[in-house]
């Protein structure tokens, strides 16, 4: 039987850029962008769970952290079925703030490609940003 699973992401933001990770659900046809962060462990807040992933993920550690909503999201990935509880975040990063908004990182555990993408993108549709709800969470913050 399938479970739900707990996920921690973050939205740092940077000269009307948000930070994601970009990928491809390739049974959908669909490039997207992902909200950086991961699972939450059991006996871990949402919080820790977001600081460890965000160092584990980019090698960066978090200055501040604002929990901006928690969604439930149904999905389908490679056309797989999916269900998560997804806590977004806002994020503030000193060692996020030195990349360039041209540097291209890589995810350290798997190599999927992080960059800065414009909101603009974002707002208008032309990226689409999961988990699903990241978008108005990141919009209503900029007002």
């Amino acid at each position: 039987m399938p479970s739900i699973r707990a996920i921690a992401v973050g939205l740092p933001i940077k000269n009307d850029h948000v930070l994601a990770l970009e990928g491809t659900d390739h049974s959908r046809r669909l490039d997207f962008l992902r909200a950086i962060g991961g699972g939450v462990e059991f006996g871990e807040t949402a919080e820790d769970a977001l600081r460890r992933e965000f160092m584990e993920e980019l090698g960066v550690r978090l200055d501040a952290v604002e929990l901006l909503g928690v969604r439930e999201n149904i999905f389908t990935y490679e056309g797989e079925p999916g269900h998560e509880i997804a806590f977004i975040f806002a994020v503030e990063s000193a060692e996020l703030d030195a990349v360039a908004l041209d540097a291209e990182l890589y995810v350290l555990d798997e190599g999927s490609p992080v960059r800065w993408v414009p909101i603009a993108e974002v707002r208008d549709g032309r990226r689409t940003l999961f988990p699903e709800g990241a978008p108005e969470l990141l919009l209503s913050r900029l007002g």
